[in-house]
């Protein structure tokens, strides 16, 4: 706080004069304020205090909430700091990443950010393992006009025996490019339908 290189950037939903105050006394030279009425509303001023700070900087809010609108968002934001070598303070729950207790609370947001993301790969791999068990494939389900062997050994007899790809699928109500991932085709008839793939 304090060298001349130094810009303390604040972002707060509702900006009253107590806050200002306390910033100003923090020693904060630049301050971004915004009016937030609801969780949607985009947040340009946060954006443009994230794009201000350079390493080395602080980052200075009146309370924890006016930096991020969940937890994970939060995480977000201290990951991306640390990341970039700029400190971090929040003068209500007197938080500064800049003293030895302040680091704890940065590696704490750190761990509990890689923790969830590895319970939400765990959730999801159980949840794959789960469906699997039951019979379900994942992927994107087959095409309407393929869900059955016939259709597909009707779609390549049409084939074969020269029917243009364009009455084929209207005749199955499919796109070209659906046709072509179930029947075996020459390269050319590929190329020219769809174009060169290089």
């Amino acid at each position: 706080m304090g060298g001349e290189n130094q810009h303390e950037s604040r972002l707060c939903t509702c900006l009253t004069w107590l806050q200002l105050d306390a910033l100003k006394a923090a020693g904060c030279e630049q301050i971004f304020t915004e009016k937030i009425k609801s969780v949607k509303d985009l947040r340009p001023q946060l954006e443009q205090s994230l794009k201000y700070v350079r390493p080395g900087d602080t980052l200075v809010v009146w309370r924890l909430d006016r930096l991020g609108r969940s937890l994970k968002n939060l995480l977000e934001i201290m990951g991306f700091l640390e990341e970039r070598g700029i400190e971090f303070q929040s003068l209500t729950e007197h938080l500064d990443s800049s003293s030895p207790s302040g680091k704890l609370i940065f590696h704490l947001f750190a761990s509990v950010a890689e923790f969830e993301r590895a319970l939400t790969i765990e959730r999801t791999r159980a949840g794959l393992a789960a469906a699997r068990a039951r019979g379900r494939k994942g992927g994107r389900p087959r095409g309407k006009a393929f869900n059955t062997p016939q259709k597909i050994t009707t779609a390549q007899a049409l084939y074969n025996q020269g029917a243009p790809i364009k009455e084929i699928c209207e005749l199955l109500n499919c796109s070209s490019s659906t046709l072509y991932r179930y029947i075996e085709t020459k390269k050319t008839d590929q190329g020219q339908a769809g174009g060169s793939w290089f």
